[in-house]
């Protein structure tokens, strides 16, 4: 069955998205700790005082755990982003302080960084309803930056292509491969490259 096909999961009871919170913050004291590796389903159904049996039944597999994870970061990312907007006199400008504000959060826990992007980077057809939900809230981030409420599709490309030098500024950065400042410089380039013809 595809992922459209799928039908959608009933909401989450009061008690239920609790226990899921209780999971997802145990994944990330556990990778924050000890990286990609440290993330085991039987230690986090501890942490989290869950039954084993329960937790996967939450997430099949720690690539599932550590994807989801990622999505609730970006979840408080873009309510933080609310709140305080990025500044900006364009578009370009809002979507790199964006990006980079982003890039400031995950070099505060570097090993909890670096297990979500490997997850998501494994993530494979199994986990793929996790990864696109990444991908459209990563979308709506940049969208929300943007302050474009109907985009077009020259713009939604525009995303696509800032979005896909995010997650490889990410890797070469946890790789040891890219300095922070040209994580910085490429993020700034991509969105200012982009700016002129869609943003």
């Amino acid at each position: 069955m595809t992922a459209e096909a799928r039908p959608a999961s009933p909401p989450l009871t009061e008690r239920q998205e609790a226990r899921r919170r209780r999971i997802l913050r145990a994944t990330a004291e556990l990778a924050g700790r000890g990286g990609f590796e440290a993330v085991q389903m039987r230690e986090v159904a501890e942490a989290a005082e869950v039954a084993l049996g329960t937790l996967y039944r939450y997430f099949p597999s720690k690539i599932h755990l550590l994807v989801a994870t990622l999505h609730d970061r970006l979840q408080h990312l873009r309510t933080a982003l609310r709140e305080r907007p990025p500044a900006g006199d364009d578009a370009a400008a809002r979507v790199a302080g964006t990006l980079l504000r982003a890039f400031r959060a995950m070099r505060r826990e570097p090993q909890l960084a670096d297990a979500m992007v490997r997850a998501l980077t494994f993530a494979d057809r199994g986990a793929s309803s996790e990864a696109d939900a990444v991908s459209r809230l990563t979308t709506a981030i940049i969208l929300d930056a943007m302050g474009t409420g109907h985009p077009t599709p020259e713009q939604l490309s525009a995303v696509r292509v800032i979005a896909y030098t995010w997650h490889s500024a990410l890797i070469t950065w946890l790789s040891g491969r890219a300095t922070v400042a040209q994580v910085r410089t490429d993020i700034e380039t991509v969105c200012r490259l982009a700016g002129p013809a869609a943003l």
